[in-house]
């Protein structure tokens, strides 16, 4: 048996939740859907990233399917893909997917034996930088700057490096304070191999879930990050777009500009990058260009999965997660989340190849 979650939202907090994210018109569509048989429960775990996201996805599903209950627990990427490999729960959320060598050794407890998983990329956000700064909104940096900035290289705001590429700034002496995670995080191992692959000579550590530099300020969960530098000051962290409203925000140099975080832009670097070769026929990993992929496209971007069972124990666990997993994908549900989370919705193309890798689930 699944285990249960203590963040069950009860029937009212759903449908009061819906109202707050669909329009008058798409609400009234789902609600008349009362007559689906579809029922029981599934239990997922993951990425915090994708609490915004989910909420809105499981109210609406829940409305249209409402003897049907979705549970998601945003405990973080790495909780969540542990708690799915040892058969915890149905299905997990994660910022990064399985490796092929954890493919190999396997196994997934909570699949039939023998059975392959999928994995879609159903979430796709900038990661933003976000900064506390009286006066200033946006400031210009450099892949090598972030990376000296979180290195702990860069230790004042008006630094020569940050000052050469914000003419007509007024930046304070203010000491900076960079927030990381405190937890093993999807975002923390997107951020990392950002800065690896796009400032290597700046940062020397290996992608990672765990911030890899000891000391400095951290906090739990991307909402955690964002608090934190938001009741501090000369404070800079990073976070999943959706947490990144109201903050300030770094612009990343791409070639010869300068690239604000968007859904767009996240879109945009996403759709120039292919699958990662080597993988199964519903195991959709995208091989992000970190480098930047072209003018307009904003690299620092996290593609978040959803990963599953191909087959599962329980045929009737098997319907649920199958429908669920095909609501998500769904051309309303994207621009949903886009909505709820400012997340960029899957390409039709990779919007395709998602529902062909969701129909394998039985």
């Amino acid at each position: 048996m699944k285990r249960p979650h203590s963040t069950a939202v009860a029937a009212a907090a759903i449908v009061a939740a819906a109202t707050t994210i669909l329009s008058g018109c798409a609400l009234n569509e789902l609600a008349v859907t009362s007559d689906s048989t579809l029922s029981g429960t599934i239990f997922g775990d993951g990425a915090s990233s994708q609490r915004a996201a989910q909420d809105a996805w499981i109210a609406a599903f829940q409305i249209e399917h409402p003897r049907a209950t979705v549970e998601y627990d945003p405990v973080g990427s790495g909780s969540g893909r542990d708690a799915f490999q040892a058969g915890a729960i149905d299905f997990t959320g994660s910022d990064r997917p399985f490796t092929l060598d954890e493919l190999a050794d396997g196994p997934f407890d909570s699949c039939r034996a023998g059975s392959p998983i999928i994995e879609l990329p159903a979430y796709i956000s900038p990661i933003a930088i976000i900064f506390h700064l009286d006066g200033i909104d946006r400031l210009n940096f450099d892949s090598t700057t972030i990376a000296r900035i979180f290195a702990g290289e860069i230790e004042r705001w008006n630094d020569p490096e940050i000052a050469d590429q914000n003419p007509g700034v007024d930046l304070p002496s203010t000491i900076i304070s960079a927030v990381h995670r405190s937890d093993d995080s999807g975002v923390t191992e997107n951020f990392t191999e950002y800065l690896h692959e796009a400032a290597p000579h700046a940062w020397s550590w290996d992608p990672a879930g765990v911030w890899p530099i000891e000391g400095g300020e951290a906090a739990q969960g991307t909402a955690g990050v964002a608090t934190a530098v938001a009741n501090g000051h000369g404070t800079i962290g990073y976070v999943d777009g959706s947490q990144a409203q109201g903050h300030a925000t770094v612009a990343v140099k791409v070639e010869d500009g300068y690239v604000p975080y968007s859904s767009d832009a996240a879109a945009a670097a996403v759709e120039a990058s292919p699958l990662e070769p080597g993988r199964a026929s519903g195991d959709l990993v995208i091989d992000l260009d970190r480098r930047g992929a072209g003018p307009g496209a904003y690299p620092v971007v996290l593609v978040s999965y959803l990963i599953a069972c191909e087959q599962y124990l329980d045929p009737a666990q098997g319907e649920l997660v199958h429908d669920y997993l095909d609501w998500v994908v769904s051309d309303t549900a994207q621009q949903t989340a886009e909505k709820a989370a400012g997340s960029a919705p899957l390409t039709t193309g990779l919007a395709a190849q998602a529902k062909a890798a969701v129909s394998r689930i039985r």
